[in-house]
């Protein structure tokens, strides 16, 4: 058996020679990050803000090589300048999101009517709906920020809300959760006011440059006081829509990764206005056919409005004719017009639906088509909805425990909901027609049921009583009353009384107790 040992080793040993694998080499990759998280912040609000020239200064001051190389980062050579245009699209986008979302935001509903009382004062002072519609919009610009509660009773006898954007914000986070957060908040003079909030705590501090003040020395925080209350409340509530992937714990602007998009979509917009520009008819005329002054004799100068024309010398050949001619250059709109749709379609890809916009929508869709087109908003919208949804119930809380805390009460539990309507719903038309085939005779849907899904919350709750009971009366449902042992038949009634005298018997006795009627005592 020993050769067959042999082999046996002589085949393990080439098998395992041939699946030999070398491991590979350790590699080491470094990036270099061009912007932090408040760079990026300030750059999606300039490009938020839609002015041009903003664009040329922010791009010209950027001299990263990643950036040079865009359109708003590149200089025309001298003597071939061109006109930048911005379209203004991220503006739009972010204007008409807010819009569709804000619209169907209802009032708050709280299972406590003291509560919502508390919450109507605090929101009559504060105007919440306005400050909800910046924070929405700096949160999908930015990325997000954070709802200051301020304690100020020499301004407002209720809690103040301010929203503060996420540039101005800073996290301290403990085992991934948040312990503090700290708001910058700027002044004259190189002043620097930094808001410590914590849970139980408002702490101040006041810099000038790096070096700390005393806040009572400065006039414009000289009323700035600290507080100190129940550990379980944190007056600052953090709100965001989207998380950030490249800043951990921070949150996401719209804008990521769509820079480059518009930056191209604005290229070819304004190579596309430059080929107009550059295209333009021009007409030369012989000096022979510009009409001439009457008076002096001198030839007519061209106007740029009306009569405009470039002047040319006469042909005196043989066989010369002084005609005018007009040449204008063909511009290839077909070629432009489908980059500026390409261009268009990755700007919006995965945000918005361009019908959303007004762009390309036709007069002949109907409500359905209309809605497919409007997917993509309706993603992004139920994604803004949930983040409001989640969060701003916590602000509304602490809203409610900080008036507590003005008034020296103990903090309480609030348990508020917000709701929101639907976007894009059918229409007023398309519902009757299906509830109208969900109930041709039968009972498979009730009256009450019909009405409270036709009209929902757009009439009160008296006015679709009435109507069910006008659709009850048209369909001969008439409410009749239970029969009772007594009851009113015409000319004539029936009464258990009437019918034991009849037969001779004592009418029936009422216990005084119970108010329970017993037979009587003669009764067999």
């Amino acid at each position: 058996m020993n050769w067959l040992d042999n082999i046996n080793d002589k085949l393990k040993r080439t098998v395992r020679s041939w699946l030999q694998i070398q491991p590979s080499s350790p590699y080491n990759i470094q990036i270099q990050e061009l912007a932090d998280f408040d760079l990026c912040a300030i750059r999606n609000r300039i490009w938020y803000r839609g002015d041009s020239s903003e664009l040329q200064q922010m791009y010209a001051q950027c001299q990263e090589y990643a950036d040079r190389f865009k359109f708003w980062a590149c200089k025309s050579t001298p003597g071939m300048e061109i006109r930048k245009i911005h379209t203004g699209l991220p503006k739009l986008i972010v204007n008409t999101l807010c819009a569709i979302t804000l619209a169907d935001m209802y009032d708050f509903d709280f299972d406590n009517d003291v509560q919502s009382q508390t919450w109507e004062e605090i929101d009559k002072e504060n105007n919440f709906r306005s400050i909800m519609e910046d924070a929405l919009r700096d949160a999908l610009t930015v990325g997000d920020g954070v709802f200051r509660i301020i304690l100020d009773t020499s301004e407002s006898k209720h809690p103040i809300i301010e929203w503060v954007p996420g540039e101005r914000v800073e996290y301290i986070r403990k085992y991934r959760r948040i312990h503090e957060i700290v708001i910058r908040i700027p002044y004259p003079d190189n002043h620097v006011l930094l808001a410590h909030y914590g849970k139980g705590y408002i702490h101040h501090e006041l810099y000038k440059g790096d070096t700390l003040q005393d806040i009572k020395t400065y006039p414009p925080t000289a009323g700035v006081t600290d507080w100190q209350f129940d550990e379980g409340l944190m007056l600052a509530v953090p709100f965001m829509i989207f998380k950030n992937a490249r800043f951990e714990g921070r949150g996401g602007s719209i804008f990521d990764s769509k820079l480059d998009n518009f930056d191209s979509f604005d290229e070819i917009w304004s190579q596309w206005m430059d080929a107009l520009r550059a295209g333009r008819a021009k007409t030369y005329v012989p000096e022979s056919c510009i009409p001439r002054n009457p008076n002096t004799g001198e030839l007519m100068r061209p106007n740029s409005f009306d009569n405009r024309f470039i002047a040319g010398s006469d042909n005196m050949s043989e066989n010369g004719k002084n005609t005018i001619q007009t040449e204008q250059p063909a511009i290839p709109h077909d070629s432009y017009l489908a980059s500026y749709v390409t261009a268009l379609d990755l700007c919006l890809q995965g945000i918005i639906s361009p019908s959303t916009l007004g762009i390309d929508t036709k007069k002949l869709d109907n409500a359905e088509a209309q809605r497919e087109k409007e997917k993509t908003t309706l993603y992004t919208r139920q994604a803004i909805v949930d983040a409001m949804q989640a969060q701003i119930p916590d602000l509304i809380s602490q809203c409610i425990n900080a008036e507590n805390v003005l008034h020296h009460k103990a903090p309480e539990d609030v348990k508020v909901t917000l709701p929101f309507g639907e976007y894009a719903n059918p229409s007023f038309e398309a519902q009757v027609e299906t509830l109208a085939k969900a109930r041709p005779g039968t009972a498979m849907m009730s009256i009450e049921a019909q009405v409270e899904e036709l009209y929902g919350d757009s009439k009160d709750d008296e006015w679709k009583q009435e109507e069910i009971e006008r659709l009850k009366a048209e369909q001969g449902v008439t409410a009749m009353q239970d029969p009772s042992v007594s009851m009113d038949a015409g000319e004539f009634s029936v009464s258990l009384e009437d019918d034991n005298e009849s037969e001779g018997n004592e009418p029936p006795v009422q216990d005084g107790k119970d108010g329970v009627q017993k037979a009587p005592a003669n009764r067999k």
